[in-house]
């Protein structure tokens, strides 16, 4: 009996019989299976029992289909168990926001968001998971931190209190800076109200904006400019600089009400911008490195207040570039250019839309967030007429501050060129195949002729010291009055030699006289001297003229004008053409004054150790200059002297890590090397950083590198964490990371190395912190000083304010916490004065009492007590 067809019977029923024996087929024995009896005894028909070949094929493929559908079932099964990105969840918590926002468009307008959407539980926990996952903090444990009930029947009854709902950091000195930041019930409801209106503006948002938007970024503006911008011939960026204030509130307000309807939303917004929790502010500080004083909601309002400015510059580009009235003012022609411009704006300025030849003047327009960049291509005229209009509605309509004076309109073809986004965006000429085929001869012409002349000059200096040492010679000799030849010009100058005149004085002497005849006064040097009046001279006078021959057929090849050598070429005119480029460079000067100023090298430009990252584990030491590497080549990516700060970075941040760990444990830099080997690995290479940035833009998920998703995460910069002390017992803390829960080992203190201005070039390094924040200390997990340093987690995921409310007094609601606390204090404080009876014992005690000191100063507010440890 053949047994080949039926395994679709479970393996626990075919161990019940033996295979010598007949098995009884019927459908009772299918029945625990689930299955219809019809079905079974049609597969048992089609069993491998019948002899029928057709109806075997037919089984067969069957199985086949049977088994391809539970493979497809099985991965999808795997799918489903495929565990998430952050970006991901991000993005589909995102989703189910945005389905409850469009449900609420009514009548052309978004209506009640503030009851029906922001101010319900589920909206506000979608909210703080999106915080949790800005923070890399995983959203499936539970935080019973805060009630999202009673946070939206606060939204809800108008009771929620903004202005107590924040923290706030100021300045030392008589000029204090004032920073409010929000607490983390402020925070979510601030992302609760972005992502709403992230739903309803983002269709709507212009093209020219690249800030804060899915699928565009700062490599993206540049890239427009670089690529899409044709024929420039004038460029100017403007400079924004302005806090806000009522009339922008109210201008915004105003351009809120055009798409929603809803006055608690309006409310709410106005008693943020009261509290000063907003930080809305234009200028100030380069946006997009996730700064603490750039806030949650802030990027998305400022995109929805220049949204005016985006309207107005498509209204002045209409004007200039389709109505504009030329030296032909044909009708059929203007409504030509008309139609071309709307092509241009549907297709997104694709230059295959573009008319042939100059059909006019066209201006270009880049922003992000509060950064602008303008191109024009036509007259200067116009250029200047075009920025006069642009700064008029700035300063009229806008209500901002604008620095027309320090932003020229500078011509396309200069040397110059022009900053934006932190970025030197210049023109340069890429030559054609003749003209290079040309260059690259002279350059090779010219390699030769050096390489000639070099020889011949050391030739002429060897000659000339063997004439030299020949003359010290015969000078030593005419000491020997038996060896000297008393005949010789040399024996008859020594006889006027005064007494006691030494031979190197006397040799001075006779080489002043003779550079004096030979009038060598002023030659540079003495290879020189020896090379051109003592050599040369001597050498036969053919040799002199076919040298000198050379060198000047040489120099005026090499200087000879291009045009005229491609003149000589075959068909030189079919392939001599030229094109102009332009070219987006990243200010490698700036990087290293940067890298001076964080203390990564010397003046001189040699690397040095980090004296701050001294005390730090080593693999702390490692992850920050590896976070440090993978933000600069990931923020350089595309500039094209990318080659250039790949070799800044070699050669100095790796140089720089091992002698912070040099200097740590006191060894050399070779042993360093050895020890360290596995561990220096996490500074990647140039090629593993290169093979990393390759893979993330083939492979990767989009949502990885969305703009809208990681903004002010991918490219946050990073400050000096120095550590501060470790927590101890008496006052102890959680991370300040938002939505952390776990302990925190070790403090951190904040070190803001500059105070950049803006605009400034943005190097990878984030030094425009608010001075309020300057040693600051925080409180850090391993895993989140990790996500810090390599840049998984931004500054605006810290708390700042967590210290108050680690306070007592102000977390501490039972009476035996108080207790212990107010015993411990005890304890300490006799301690201390306890070591301090006799004068002889002091010094003996003064390191214990150091250690006491910071414990003494953090608990002397139990008892309103004096600082005492001065008498120390």
């Amino acid at each position: 009996m053949r047994f080949r067809g039926l395994f679709t019977v479970s393996i626990g029923k075919l161990k019940r019989f033996s295979l010598s024996q007949p098995m009884n087929l019927t459908p009772t024995f299918f029945r625990d299976e689930g299955k219809p009896v019809e079905k079974l005894q049609a597969l048992i028909c089609y069993s491998s029992f019948s002899t029928n070949g057709d109806l075997k094929k037919g089984y067969e493929k069957m199985m086949l289909a049977k088994d391809l559908a539970c493979l497809v079932e099985e991965s999808s099964h795997k799918d489903e168990r495929k565990v998430k990105s952050r970006m991901e969840l991000k993005r589909s918590i995102e989703l189910r926001i945005k389905k409850r926002v469009k449900e609420q468009f009514i009548d052309g307008k978004f209506r009640n968001l503030m009851v029906n959407v922001i101010a319900i539980p589920v909206t506000l926990q979608d909210a703080y998971n999106c915080i949790k996952l800005n923070s890399n903090v995983d959203i499936s444990v539970k935080d019973d931190s805060i009630c999202f009930i009673s946070l939206a029947k606060e939204l809800l009854d108008g009771s929620f209190d903004v202005g107590g709902d924040t923290v706030s950091f100021s300045t030392r000195g008589v000029a204090k800076e004032v920073l409010i930041l929000p607490n983390l019930k402020m925070i979510i409801v601030q992302e609760a109200i972005r992502m709403v209106l992230e739903v309803v503006y983002r269709p709507h948002f212009s093209k020219i904006s690249h800030g804060c938007r899915s699928g565009r970024g700062h490599l993206t503006a540049l890239r427009y400019i670089k690529k899409e911008v044709s024929s420039p011939r004038w460029w100017f960026p403007l400079i924004l600089n302005k806090k806000v204030d009522a009339n922008i509130i109210a201008k915004l307000i105003s351009k809120l009400e055009e798409k929603i309807e809803d006055d608690q939303l309006y409310v709410i917004i106005r008693s943020m911008f009261d509290a000063q929790v907003l930080n809305f502010e234009f200028g100030g500080f380069p946006k997009g490195h996730g700064l603490p004083q750039e806030g949650v909601l802030s990027p998305m309002l400022m995109n929805v207040y220049l949204d005016f400015f985006d309207q107005e510059f498509y209204r002045l580009s209409m004007r200039y570039e389709a109505l504009h009235q030329g030296d032909d003012k044909d009708e059929d022609k203007s409504h030509s250019k008309l139609r071309n411009w709307f092509r241009r704006q549907l297709k997104e300025n694709d230059l295959k839309c573009t008319t042939n030849g100059n059909s006019g003047p066209r201006v270009y327009c880049c922003r992000f967030m509060d950064e602008i960049f303008f191109v024009v291509s036509g007259s200067k005229d116009i250029a200047l007429s075009f920025k006069s209009e642009i700064v008029d509605f700035l300063k009229n309509s806008l209500r901002l501050d604008v620095d027309d004076k320090q932003t020229e309109v500078l011509p396309c073809d200069g040397s110059k060129g022009s900053r934006f986004l932190g970025a030197l965006v210049k023109r340069r000429v890429q030559e054609g195949p003749a003209t290079s085929a040309v260059h690259k001869l002279k350059e090779k012409v010219r390699l030769f002729a050096s390489q000639k002349q070099d020889a011949w000059n050391v030739g002429c200096v060897r000659i000339g010291n063997k004439w030299l040492a020949h003359g010290l010679k015969k000078v030593k000799e005419s000491e020997i009055k038996h060896l000297a030849d008393s005949g010789s010009t040399l024996s008859k100058v020594s006889c006027f030699r005064k007494a006691g005149m030494e031979t190197d004085h006397w040799y001075k002497v006779l080489m002043k006289v003779w550079m004096q005849d030979i009038k060598a006064k002023a030659a540079e040097n003495k290879e020189y001297i020896l090379s051109k009046y003592v050599a040369e001279p001597a050498l036969p006078h053919e040799l002199k003229e076919s040298y000198y021959e050379f060198v000047k057929c040489a120099d005026e090849y090499v200087s000879s004008v291009t045009a005229t050598t491609l003149a000589l070429l075959p068909n030189s005119s079919s392939n001599t053409g030229s094109v102009t480029l332009t070219e987006i460079l990243a200010p490698t000067d700036a990087i290293k004054k940067r890298l001076f100023r964080y203390g990564l090298t010397t003046s001189e430009g040699y690397p040095r150790a980090v004296s701050l990252l001294v005390l730090q584990d080593s693999i702390q030491i490692i992850d920050w200059f590896s976070g440090i590497v993978r933000r600069w080549l990931r923020w350089y990516q595309d500039y094209d002297n990318f080659n250039e700060v790949k070799l800044l970075i070699s050669s100095l941040l790796r140089k720089s890590c091992v002698r912070t760990l040099a200097t740590k444990y006191r060894i050399h830099e070779s042993e360093v090397e050895k020890r360290f080997d596995s561990e220096l690995c996490r500074i990647p290479s140039i090629e593993e950083v290169e093979q990393e940035l390759t893979y993330e833009t083939s492979y990767s998920h989009p949502f990885e590198n969305d703009e809208a998703l990681m903004y002010g995460i991918s490219y946050s910069g990073l400050c000096l964490l120095s550590l501060a002390r470790m927590v101890s017992q008496s006052r102890p803390c959680n991370c300040f990371v938002l939505g952390c829960l776990v302990a925190a080992p070790s403090v951190y203190t904040l070190h803001v190395m500059e105070r950049q201005k803006f605009p400034g070039w943005k190097t990878g390094f984030t030094s425009c912190i608010h001075p309020s924040l300057n040693k600051r200390r925080i409180g850090l997990c391993k895993k989140h000083l990790k996500d810090l340093y390599l840049g998984h987690i931004s500054l605006q995921s810290i708390d700042f304010g967590a210290w108050k409310k680690n306070e007592p007094g102000k977390c501490c609601t039972n009476g035996k916490e108080w207790e212990e606390y107010y015993r411990s204090f005890e304890l300490i404080y006799d301690e201390l004065f306890a070591n301090m009876e006799g004068r002889n014992r002091r010094l003996s005690s003064i390191s214990r009492l150091g250690s006491l000191k910071g414990v003494i100063e953090n608990c002397s507010w139990l008892l309103q007590l004096p600082h005492r440890t001065g008498d120390l």
